[in-house]
């Protein structure tokens, strides 16, 4: 009995978020109605789908009263990403003028929703503008987390959703709250999340891109999806200030989101920055912006000037796994675009919108590295690590290092199974960045594009979305034996 309430649980949760999710496609919709688009069949379709599907499921399982555990948390999270990005996937395979298969609509569903940016459309400049829409508004709903903003509603269905907050939300602390009330906590983000984007969109506007464009791009960029509406991304502008705009919304993106809401109800930026972790992430943007611009300049591709704008957006960019790019980087020096690669694996703050490990876990692994160096020179003296002014638990030690390994475990292993596929070294190596950090910007042959990927590797990188997104161990949970013994 107790395993079957479990299941309709888990069942009744997946189908209100399906219902919830469902509802977005109604403003491509309008898009499309309003520029006249053939489109509008797709995401309409999609949208009754949803309904259907969400409503069915919903109604059958509406009378159970467990509460969610720990591992239906994980389940739901799981389950529901799944059915995410089959959801997201729709509209590309149900417009017959997009001509796109459905490993192709998977990869591009996930690569948006999962906020990775990287593309398999070869004209992303001549799609119309409710499907230019629909791909920025993927990475802006992916960006926090759809599961984040059904916490704030699902209370209201009378559903707790402690469990699906924490196994959503980034980070080594994810007991952390804003507020004392979870769905408070949620809308607090929610509200600063769309605050940062309408900024970023009208900033977009005034250094010159088209209401539309500047929309897009910035609703993208504070997601730090990547989605562009041009092929040559950021790039085709051969604007300064719009590059600017782009690295500086990086960011400001990649800092954790409850640090803006304390600043925001303190009116004091104190806790922003004395934040330890936002200390060490500006520590060391600046010194990768610094190393790429100076060798930028001394490659004599650019002057002084544009080689920090480029330098500064490319490395924004990358380093916080946005994905925005310039038209032109696959032709920089590739020592500078090797070291943006690897930097994309830090990523921005726990709590944010980025991708890769975080600075946080860095942070804790610098300050534990030092810390054994010390051990090793007085054996006898008692350290503890601290972040800040907080002592960092043991659990946390163990979880971070934990990750670590698993976390670079997996980027090898997609490494070297596109290595075996028959991709050179670099090639795989910046695709496997590209899709497991969440920062869609490719090198060597998918440079222009992850359209010349096979179908088996289009598929791979896709489960390395998924695994980025979802910071690996939802997913090994699901697939220890363990976890399906209660």
């Amino acid at each position: 009995m107790v395993r079957k309430n479990q299941l309709l649980i888990v069942g009744h949760l997946c189908s209100s978020l399906v219902l919830l999710y469902s509802l977005s496609m109604l403003l491509p919709v309008f898009v499309a109605l309003f520029y006249k688009e053939k489109s509008v069949f797709a995401f309409f379709e999609t949208f009754v789908i949803g309904m259907i599907l969400g409503g069915v499921g919903w109604y059958f399982t509406r009378k159970t009263k467990a509460q969610p555990s720990t591992q239906d948390g994980f389940l739901i999270i799981v389950l529901f990403w799944l059915l995410f990005s089959l959801l997201s996937a729709l509209p590309f395979v149900l417009d017959k003028n997009l001509n796109i298969n459905l490993v192709d609509a998977m990869f591009e569903g996930i690569s948006g929703i999962t906020t990775t940016g990287a593309t398999v459309l070869n004209d992303v400049s001549s799609l119309p503008k409710s499907v230019l829409y629909y791909r920025a508004q993927l990475n802006f709903i992916g960006g926090l987390g759809v599961i984040v903003l059904a916490v704030a509603i699902l209370p209201l269905l009378g559903i707790g959703g402690v469990k699906l907050y924490q196994s959503e939300m980034p980070g080594p602390f994810k007991e952390e709250r804003l507020t004392p009330r979870l769905a408070d906590s949620a809308k607090s983000l929610w509200v600063v999340y769309l605050l940062l984007g309408g900024i970023c969109s009208f900033s977009f506007w005034a250094a010159g891109m088209s209401w539309f464009d500047a929309i897009c791009h910035g609703i993208s960029t504070v997601s730090l999806g990547g989605f562009s509406t041009r092929n040559e991304s950021l790039g085709y502008y051969d604007n300064s200030l719009i590059e600017m705009v782009g690295g500086i919304f990086s960011i400001l993106s990649a800092v954790n989101f409850t640090l803006y809401f304390v600043v925001l109800t303190r009116r004091s930026l104190k806790p922003l920055l004395k934040n330890a972790e936002f200390q060490f992430f500006l520590l060391v943007l600046f010194i990768v912006i610094c190393i790429i611009w100076l060798e930028l300049y001394r490659s004599g591709m650019y002057g002084l000037k544009d080689a920090f704008v480029h330098g500064f957006f490319m490395t924004s960019s990358m380093m916080t796994d946005n994905g925005l790019a310039t038209s032109d980087y696959a032709q920089w020096p590739p020592h500078t675009m090797l070291m943006l690669l690897a930097v994309s694996f830090f990523g921005g703050c726990v709590g944010s919108t980025c991708g890769g490990i975080k600075a946080l876990r860095f942070l804790i692994l610098t300050k534990q590295s030092f810390s054994e160096i010390n051990q090793l020179i007085h054996p006898n003296a008692i350290s503890t690590i601290k972040v800040g002014k907080s002592p960092v638990q043991e659990r946390v030690l163990r979880s971070v290092w934990g990750f670590f390994f698993l976390y670079i475990f997996c980027s090898c292993f997609f490494i070297w199974a596109l290595n075996f596929l028959g991709y050179d070294l670099v090639t795989s190596f910046a695709t496997v960045a590209a899709c497991i950090n969440n920062m869609g910007v490719g090198y060597g042959e998918t440079a222009q594009g992850f359209g010349n990927l096979d179908a088996v590797a289009k598929w791979m990188m896709c489960a390395a979305m998924l695994l980025g997104r979802l910071e690996i161990y939802p997913i090994l949970i699901l697939c220890s034996k363990a976890f399906w013994r209660f």
